[in-house]
């Protein structure tokens, strides 16, 4: 059943029963996309993580990645040795592999939301399953890993965003990440609605957003680079250690604007084809806006990300990042 949840869910079958057995564990279906995984032996160094991707439709390469690791673990190649949440997010987008069918799904994830709409109702239904998942498992350490590939390319294909919020880090996720092959991390610098922000400022979860390379269609991604990912999917689902790498492997940048659209004629300085974390010297005028007027990098270079002209009015068009002075301590 493992193997086929992924075709079930794009394909809209409901199975039946929705509970049911593996080689090392059971699952439990609560809603469309939404799969709940319970070890037969729950292992020492298990976390109670949360494993979501397709928040956006048209990202597909987590989706794959994911299918392969239920397939190992249905098959008997993996063992469960810790409680997992599995989220399909946006699935009419993915069905259709764009973006969102309304809005951004992924800057609704507060508990306030008065929006209503399929993206609004999706994600009040996803916080109340991760409410719910770290409600059973109070116990144990919260982890949740979102993941996502990046519109554009990347001079750092595989990076991550951390979430602002009061609750630290742990160095052994730093560790965990660059031996997962993660090139770059982004710390953001004040609240922003995504999903992993959701458990790590409600909940305190060790949470990333995980950008997995570039958008492609199914069947088009390049699974050979995200192995690494998979072995600490492997290690994190079967309740071992993970694999660890020296944290000073990876960049380390701090969000110092975040460049929004405020008006219909909002335009990007920079072409389209222009790459993730592409270097910016002072003077360099970055957007015009005839609402809040031109955007021009003052003091010091900065880096550009997520940049898409194309947004609503009123959201992020970009992330304006800086290098860190230096890494976590080792």
């Amino acid at each position: 059943m493992l193997g086929q949840w992924l075709d079930w869910t794009l394909d809209d079958k409901s199975p039946t029963p929705r509970t049911g057995r593996f080689t090392s564990g059971t699952y439990q279906l609560h809603a469309p996309g939404v799969l709940e995984l319970t070890p037969d032996v729950e292992r020492p160094d298990a976390h109670a993580c949360v494993f979501s991707a397709a928040i956006h439709g048209n990202e597909t390469a987590p989706v794959e990645l994911l299918g392969d690791w239920l397939c190992a673990l249905e098959a008997g190649i993996r063992q469960l040795g810790a409680p997992i949440l599995v989220i399909l997010g946006n699935i009419p987008a993915l069905q259709v592999q764009q973006r969102f069918i309304s809005t951004n799904l992924n800057r609704l994830f507060k508990r306030d939301l008065t929006a209503t709409g399929p993206e609004p109702d999706r994600a009040r239904e996803l916080m109340a399953a991760v409410d719910a998942f770290y409600t059973r498992h109070t116990r144990l350490p919260k982890l949740h890993y979102d993941l996502h590939t990046a519109i554009r390319g990347s001079l750092y294909p595989r990076f991550v965003v951390e979430p602002y919020a009061e609750s630290v880090t742990h160095l052994a996720q730093w560790k965990w990440l660059a031996a997962a092959d993660i090139q770059a991390v982004l710390h953001q610098h004040q609240h922003s609605w995504t999903f992993s922000h959701y458990s790590k400022h409600y909940h305190q979860a060790q949470a990333f957003t995980f950008e997995l390379g570039r958008v492609a269609p199914f069947g088009q991604n390049d699974m050979t680079s995200l192995a690494p990912m998979l072995v600490l999917i492997n290690a994190l689902s079967s309740g071992h250690q993970p694999p660890v790498k020296p944290a000073n492997t990876m960049v380390f940048f701090q969000v110092k604007h975040e460049l929004m659209r405020h008006a219909k004629d909002f335009t990007l300085c920079f072409d389209d084809n222009v790459p993730n974390f592409s270097r910016f010297e002072p003077g360099t005028c970055l957007a015009k806006d005839s609402v809040s007027g031109n955007f021009i990098v003052e003091g010091s270079p900065l880096h550009v990300v997520f940049p898409n002209a194309q947004v609503e009015i009123g959201a992020r068009a970009a992330l304006l990042v800086a290098v860190s002075p230096s890494a976590p301590e080792l």
